[in-house]
């Protein structure tokens, strides 16, 4: 913890679901400051194609490359992600579930190391994200092997 708030890592699910709908229409309500700091892993390209498409005047992450640089009382984003990533709503995609997994797996290592308290896991889709790599059906299965 960074002074007497949490650091919330969030992982930033599917990048052409709902994600980054939900995560950015909830850290847009400002009441959540005051309970963490709260860092997304994910992409800032993503997000502000998100942004855009959701019409979002009002809200705008704090570009980030570690933790330990993380603001509080700011939405803050690590860029975890290949920046060539093309979003495209609605489709399922290999690349969507590597990011997701990419996402997840930078998240979980900065839990481990303790550089975060908590994770939140956004939206993925569990069809994109089984594969060699990742043979999980999702978030639980993969937090359960991964912490015993």
């Amino acid at each position: 913890m960074k002074g007497d708030k949490i650091i919330l890592g969030i992982s930033q699910g599917d990048i052409n679901g709902i994600s980054y709908e939900v995560i950015m229409k909830a850290l847009a309500d400002n009441r959540i400051f005051d309970l963490c700091t709260p860092v997304v892993y994910g992409s800032p390209k993503v997000a502000a194609y998100h942004k855009k498409a959701l019409d979002l005047e009002n809200f705008s992450f704090n570009s980030i490359r570690t933790v330990d640089e993380a603001v509080p009382k700011k939405a803050n984003i690590i860029n975890c992600i290949d920046d060539s990533v093309r979003v495209e709503f609605g489709k399922s995609t290999p690349y969507a579930g590597e990011a997701s997994i990419q996402s997840l797996e930078t998240a979980v290592n900065d839990l481990s190391a303790g550089k975060i308290d908590v994770i939140v896991t956004a939206p993925v889709n569990k069809a994109n994200i089984k594969s060699e790599k990742f043979n999980f059906n999702g978030h639980t299965e993969y937090f359960e092997t991964r912490f015993k």
